[in-house]
């Protein structure tokens, strides 16, 4: 078992986390990963309203006594979101550790910080996790390059970012981007950081609510095998390689392009039914991260979180004996 300063605090077996997904982050996956170890996070938005968040935290305390959080990411949306319902919700389920992403945290981070709960911001930029820090969350996620989602406009990897990271906070920093495996969390550890996320890799999982076809898919792709979108309109995300993508970026590099010009293919409700749930891989967009040309295969997530800590294990052994 591989103690650190992130399991000590957060009461959790493994170093390992699975940070907030939309439309994945549910009770079937995260009560999986708290019952391998790991600390994950149900995803607040998937839940189409406060109340149906606060089932959802019931429906998963129902399976696991484990620890688990649930991550509020704050975006621009066409719809107002109501995130202080949301808040309220998380707080009175009586959730105790919460992963805020996105926009600026700190009204949420006060709340939640106010009725004692661990709050753990993610971020793209080391300027981005010292505001965080100053704001009092209790630990940093930080995204290299290779990460699903937005990985800022910067494109500063993992190797760089994770230890720019720990050199400048006090607190605990959770390596995230391109990590899937238990040499990662090896690399990871002696970068300085206290935990890696894995969120490509737990997608691959028996347990995660999507169709067979995007595990199978991730599995049969490569490193090469994800997209930048957005890059034109100073919202960059990486995404899985298909014939949506590519028309995206098609479209946005003609001259004059706005969001406008997208915005039917990059809909997330479309990737979400089309392709998470109904398995048609090019008729939506889905995101992935590099780390799908290190996913040989669909695992259970104990079988995912306990071969990942024992070939850390291995690794740091070997280390160790080349040092005589």
């Amino acid at each position: 078992m591989i103690s650190t300063p992130f399991t000590e605090l957060f009461g959790v077996d493994h170093p390992i986390v699975c940070g907030g997904m939309t439309g994945v982050g549910t009770a079937e996956l995260i009560s999986a990963v708290a019952e391998a170890g790991a600390l994950g996070f149900l995803t607040a938005l998937t839940q189409p309203t406060p109340e149906a968040l606060t089932r959802e935290i019931g429906r998963c305390r129902e399976m696991t006594d484990r620890p688990f959080g649930v991550n509020l990411t704050v975006l621009p949306t066409l719809k107002p979101v109501p995130y202080a319902e949301y808040r309220a919700a998380i707080v009175e389920s009586g959730v105790r550790v919460v992963e805020t992403a996105g926009g600026n945290p700190a009204e949420h981070v006060a709340y939640f910080k106010a009725a004692g709960v661990k709050v753990i911001h993610k971020a793209v930029a080391v300027r981005h996790a010292l505001k965080a820090q100053g704001l009092g969350v209790d630990a940093v996620s930080i995204d290299g390059f290779e990460c699903a989602g937005h990985p800022g406009e910067e494109d500063i990897p993992g190797l760089v970012l994770i230890p720019a990271a720990v050199r400048r906070l006090d607190i605990p920093v959770i390596a995230s981007g391109g990590i899937a495996t238990g040499g990662g969390l090896a690399a990871a550890l002696a970068l300085g950081a206290s935990a890696v996320n894995m969120g490509t890799r737990f997608v691959a999982s028996a347990e995660a609510p999507v169709h067979q076809n995007v595990k199978d898919q991730i599995v049969a792709n490569d490193e090469r095998a994800t997209q930048l979108v957005f890059r034109e309109f100073g919202n960059t995300g990486r995404v899985a390689r298909n014939a949506i993508s590519e028309e995206i970026v098609a479209r946005s590099r003609r001259p004059g392009a706005t969001f406008e010009d997208v915005a039917e293919l990059a809909s997330g409700v479309r990737g979400r039914t089309r392709v998470l749930e109904q398995g048609r891989m090019d008729d939506g967009l889905w995101w992935a991260g590099q780390a799908q040309g290190l996913i040989e295969s669909v695992a259970t997530c104990r079988e995912i979180v306990n071969g990942v800590v024992a070939d850390a294990e291995k690794t740091i052994g070997r280390l160790a004996d080349l040092r005589g």
